[in-house]
């Protein structure tokens, strides 16, 4: 076992000291020293802390490190004010199955397989275009400055995933909110609570209708199954919607933001559109907006050269693992030309990203149209000034603000 370096004394580093883009400088100096660390979690548990590609992926891939949430405490990694200390495991959401392991997991997911197939994504592909199309012909008639979350990055794929789903876009509002607090790292439990119980109501009487009546969508197939209770289902609904909009959204916003400050690979995907089936599994490794994940050892396991005691919270940064020079070269650097396949933006094994094809078609819809029709969008502040969302538990831009001088058919 390596015992060269102490415990990560106060918790996970969060600060964004290296840009905007990049992990924080404490992290990358930890994956090149020693990238699976112990770390001190504020409430006085000794985690772990995974940088490394290849100790991220074995673990994803481990079903020894588990998934639930109701068998142990899983310790955060910072301090969140006005929140106590948990002493006793969460108790399981029914149809929450991101936070299961198989074979609970199993079972969901595959309810799921169907609607989520390549095929279907790709017979999606003309209508994607058609959204992101709209939002754009909107967005040109609008006098810049404007923020681009708002009349572009949230929209687009707020609109495909409610569609899909059966959830009356004209909701968006409330359930957009809900989600956003719901996504807030620093907040007492009352309002976590608060956002999550409103969200989980509306949508708890959304699926009870559809079960009544069902639709064309996934979620009255869904509701059709009677092997699902209301509850599943609600849950099941929960981590779609949520999925569904807040990961494209924040890698559409980002990602622009990113092809803004490098304007040569902007330039590049300009001149030559094939190259966007590349680019967007390399802005998605670059960004990993999806940054931590969470697991438990429920046994002593051995990874990366150490030993991992049962019961230990372990913390994988996506990001970390994705800049790792062990696995991609310059990884530092934001080449649109890269073949940046086997990056674990979407997760690995198991809990692979069930939605990851139908992000990607939104994604190339997306930045393609966008490139195309503003070929000279800029930011309309200061690189400095864009609002990070640092406090979130999905990151990217809260705003960013855009203009341009002309538009193009």
């Amino acid at each position: 076992m390596n015992t060269e370096t102490a415990p990560i004394p106060n918790g996970l580093p969060m600060e964004r000291n290296a840009g905007p883009f990049d992990p924080p400088r404490e992290i990358t100096a930890l994956r090149a020293a020693r990238p699976v660390s112990p770390m001190l979690f504020p409430d006085g548990h000794q985690g772990w802390l995974v940088t490394g590609y290849d100790a991220a992926r074995k673990l994803l891939a481990d079903t020894r490190f588990s998934s639930r949430l109701d068998v142990e405490v899983i310790h955060v990694p910072f301090e969140i004010p006005g929140m106590p200390i948990a002493t006793e495991p969460s108790p399981q959401i029914p149809g929450m199955f991101i936070a299961m392991d198989p074979p609970d997991h199993t079972r969901l997911r595959r309810k799921l397989t169907g609607a989520f197939t390549l095929r279907r994504m790709k017979e999606l592909q003309d209508h994607i275009t058609d959204v992101v199309e709209r939002q754009l012909d909107a967005m040109a008639a609008l006098t810049p400055p404007v923020d681009l979350v708002k009349e572009f990055a949230l929209p687009v794929p707020s609109l495909v995933i409610c569609e899909l789903l059966g959830v009356p876009y004209s909701d968006r509002d409330s359930f957009q909110a809900n989600s956003a607090k719901f996504m807030v790292k620093e907040q007492s439990l009352e309002e976590k609570m608060g956002a999550y119980i409103a969200l989980n109501t509306y949508l708890g009487e959304l699926v009870t209708n559809k079960r009544a009546a069902p639709d064309e969508d996934i979620l009255s197939d869904l509701a059709r199954d009677e092997d699902l209770s209301i509850e599943e289902l609600t849950g099941i609904a929960f981590l779609l919607l949520l999925a569904g909009h807040e990961t494209t959204a924040n890698m559409l916003s980002l990602g622009t933001f990113a092809l803004l400050e490098h304007p040569d690979q902007a330039a590049a995907l300009r001149a030559d559109p094939e190259l966007y089936h590349d680019a967007v599994d390399e802005l998605l490794r670059y960004l990993s907006v999806a940054d931590i994940f969470y697991r438990f050892a429920t046994e002593d396991i051995e990874l990366g050269g150490e030993i991992i005691p049962k019961g230990a919270t372990v913390v994988v940064s996506l990001l970390a693992a994705n800049r790792d020079p062990e696995r991609f070269e310059n990884p530092d650097t934001l080449d649109v030309m890269r073949q940046a396949r086997g990056h674990l933006a979407f997760g690995h094994a198991v809990h692979l990203c069930l939605g990851q094809q139908l992000g990607r078609l939104e994604m190339r819809a997306g930045f393609a149209g966008l490139l195309r029709r503003f070929p000279t969008l800029a930011l309309a502040v200061p690189a400095s000034e864009v609002p990070l969302r640092t406090d979130m538990n999905i990151y990217g831009v809260h705003a960013l603000p855009v203009t341009w001088t002309d538009t193009a058919e």
